[in-house]
């Protein structure tokens, strides 16, 4: 990405939406059992799109009834905030096969270099 002029900013970003999809496949999605995997793919192409899929071994869930973090009664919570941050840091994110799978993506502008 760097080589290619990408903004740092969006790098930033993408490493967030990893770890945050990372975290919820471990804790809960195998509930940390060490003997399920979480499986990652990452593609970048040449024009500046990055996709993302997270896999893991679990029983999978419905995002549609995960609590809005942004609500007054939520805003203290020290948890809840994963699939939110993923949907603000990419442009685009996708729940499938029961919620074992996450699929983001990302479209990355390149800096410009005559500023």
């Amino acid at each position: 990405m760097e080589k290619r002029g990408m903004a740092k900013e969006a790098e930033e970003e993408i490493e967030i939406a990893i770890y945050e999809a990372l975290a919820n496949a471990v804790i809960h999605g195998n509930h940390e059992n060490q003997q399920k995997k979480v499986h990652v793919v990452c593609r970048c192409s040449m024009d500046g799109e990055v996709l993302v899929s997270v896999r893991d071994e679990g029983e999978g869930f419905d995002s549609r009834v995960i609590p809005d973090p942004t609500e007054a009664q939520r805003l203290l919570l020290t948890h809840g905030r994963g699939l939110y941050l993923m949907k603000a840091m990419m442009d685009q994110v996708s729940f499938e096969e029961n919620g074992t799978l996450v699929r983001m993506r990302k479209r990355m502008k390149a800096l410009d270099r005559n500023s």
